[in-house]
């Protein structure tokens, strides 16, 4: 189902999503879902626009699925975030009247924020020289944005690299640094809604929280004040970077965090290798209650799926339902889902985020 932008028709979209994951679910007893819903529009903090040059300008566009040759030419994005929406044009005229901006320009990315940082990335089929750079600054004051300019092999970045986040969970704020190029979610006002979700479903609690894919650390800050401490792994240096100054920046003193893919720290928790990047940290000594996991649209591969099992509770954040239901299935004889929700970050399609809680049985 392609994304189409209808607010009339947000609730008859969302019904076959929940029903959806309700059968998904169904073979594993699972109570009824928590549905959280998505603002109507402006909900996507991100977006990316391919540029089309049509009567000697260029244009934002965007392709079907499948169409690399007939571009939809567009103005504005009502799903975007009000932010990108007021900058989108007054980017196009600077581009229109300045042609060390435009000239071999074929990308542009925006990132916002909940707490109204922007950041602008131009992507170019040229080096960046010294007009570029001027005009660029320039622009970036006017716009009041961080821009990057990004051509083959080199990354130009006026201002910052990143975005600034704060998002409010369970009475506290919590600041995100967002780098350039890493993932994040993309409808703040639903990612707000998971984490106060996940932050209730594991409980205060007076063991420890053993953290896959940890990204920026998005779930880690709010979860990290549940447990005793926490051992977060993520594989990317980018989000890794990223994890480490939030971690600072919020005075969460309790996390350690490795660079390791979930299989490597199966392998370790296994004992059958040990790893450089663990010296230091003595996995015995944690006492690990719950096991949180945010894996990409493949689910866990059956190894860290198995790991999972060695713990009481397994708090699962899911972008892909038919690859949770699967890993279920793989536990099902040994734990039980207590909680289950649907966060609909996507409206408009068929994509779902979806989270539950298992216990052991």
């Amino acid at each position: 189902m392609s994304a189409v932008f209808d607010p009339s028709s947000y609730e008859t979209l969302l019904t076959p999503k929940v029903e959806r994951l309700r059968d998904l679910l169904a073979p594993f007893d699972a109570p009824e879902p928590a549905v959280f819903d998505s603002p109507r529009a402006h909900y996507r903090l991100r977006a990316e626009f391919r540029l089309w040059r049509e009567e000697g300008q260029r244009h934002y566009a965007m392709f079907a699925p499948g169409e690399k040759h007939k571009a939809i030419l567009i103005d504005d994005f009502p799903i975007a975030s009000e932010r990108i929406n007021a900058l989108m044009p007054r980017l196009k005229a600077a581009w229109q009247a300045s042609e060390a901006l435009s000239n071999r320009l074929f990308q542009v990315e925006f990132l916002t924020t909940l707490a109204g940082d922007a950041m602008i990335t131009l992507c170019y089929h040229r080096p960046l020289d010294e007009a570029w750079e001027v005009a660029a600054r320039q622009l970036a004051e006017d716009l009041g944005v961080s821009l990057i300019g990004r051509s083959k092999g080199k990354r130009l970045v006026i201002g910052r690299d990143y975005a600034v986040e704060k998002l409010d969970i369970a009475g506290r704020t919590f600041s995100y640094r967002q780098p350039e190029g890493a993932f994040t979610q993309p409808n703040g006002a639903v990612n707000q809604k998971m984490l106060n979700w996940a932050f209730e479903a594991i409980g205060e609690r007076d063991d420890d929280l053993l953290e896959l894919y940890c990204g920026n650390g998005n779930f880690t800050l709010p979860l990290a004040t549940r447990v005793r401490q926490v051992l977060a792994t993520e594989i990317s240096k980018t989000s890794v970077n990223a994890a480490l100054h939030n971690l600072d920046e919020n005075a969460v003193g309790n996390v350690r965090l490795v660079r390791l893919s979930a299989e490597e720290l199966t392998q370790a928790l296994n004992e059958v290798r040990p790893f450089r990047r663990l010296e230091g940290i003595d996995l015995k000594s944690y006492d690990f209650g719950t096991v949180f996991v945010d894996p990409p649209r493949a689910g866990m591969d059956p190894d860290t799926c198995e790991l999972t099992r060695r713990f009481e509770r397994i708090l699962y954040i899911s972008c892909n339902p038919e690859t949770l239901a699967a890993n279920i299935a793989q536990l099902h004889d040994t734990h039980r889902i207590e909680r289950c929700a649907l966060f609909d970050q996507f409206p408009y399609t068929h994509h779902m985020e979806s989270g539950v809680l298992l216990v052991r049985r």
